[in-house]
C-alpha cells in the first residue's frame, strides 16, 4: 500500500486549518504508513509561569503523533480515538523548535498501539509516550481524494 501524496496533502491542509492545531501552531509535517512527524515552533504562548514549555504542550504533541502514526491503516470510513496516553517528561525546554516522531508499533482492525518521541533542536529527547488507539467505524474523514495509489 502506497499512500497517495494528494491525500496526504489534503490531510495536512485539513489539520493545519483545524481549530486546535491552528491554536497551538503545530504542523503535520510528514505522514506515511505507520509513522508521522509533527513540528512546532515554540513561542511565549507555549510557556508556563516558570518559563518552560507547559507539559500540556508536550502531551498534545505526543497525543497527536500517536494518533496520526496509526491513522493510515484504518478503513476509509473509520476514525480513531486515543483510549489512553502514557508519557514521560524527560527534559525542560524553553525555546526553539520541537519535532515529534510517531510510530505505529501494532496496527489492528479495532485496537492499535503507537508511540511518539519529542525532540528539541539539538536532537535531545524531551518527552516520550505511548497510546492505545481504538477505531471508530463511521467516523472517517471525507477529503475527496483516494487514500492510496492503485497497485501497479
Amino acid at each position: 500500500m502506497t499512500p497517495n501524496p494528494a491525500y496526504i496533502q489534503a490531510l495536512q491542509d485539513s489539520v493545519r486549518t483545524a481549530p486546535y492545531p491552528n491554536l497551538i501552531g503545530m504542523k503535520l509535517a510528514a505522514l506515511d504508513l505507520d509513522s508521522c512527524r509533527i513540528e512546532l515552533e515554540l513561542g511565549e504562548r507555549h510557556l508556563q509561569p516558570f518559563g518552560i514549555v507547559h507539559g500540556g504542550v508536550l502531551a498534545t504533541l505526543i497525543d497527536t503523533a500517536t494518533f496520526w502514526a496509526g491513522f493510515l491503516r484504518l478503513p476509509e470510513d473509520a476514525g480513531l480515538v486515543n483510549v489512553d496516553l502514557k508519557l514521560n517528561y524527560l527534559k525542560a525546554v524553553t525555546h526553539g523548535r520541537l519535532r515529534t516522531e510517531g510510530r505505529c508499533l501494532r496496527a489492528g482492525r479495532q485496537i492499535s498501539y503507537t508511540e511518539a518521541s519529542v525532540f528539541d533542536e539539538a536532537g535531545d529527547l524531551v518527552a516520550h509516550g505511548t497510546s492505545t488507539l481504538m477505531a471508530l467505524p463511521g467516523k472517517g474523514l471525507t477529503l475527496g481524494v483516494e487514500k492510496f495509489l492503485p497497485n501497479a
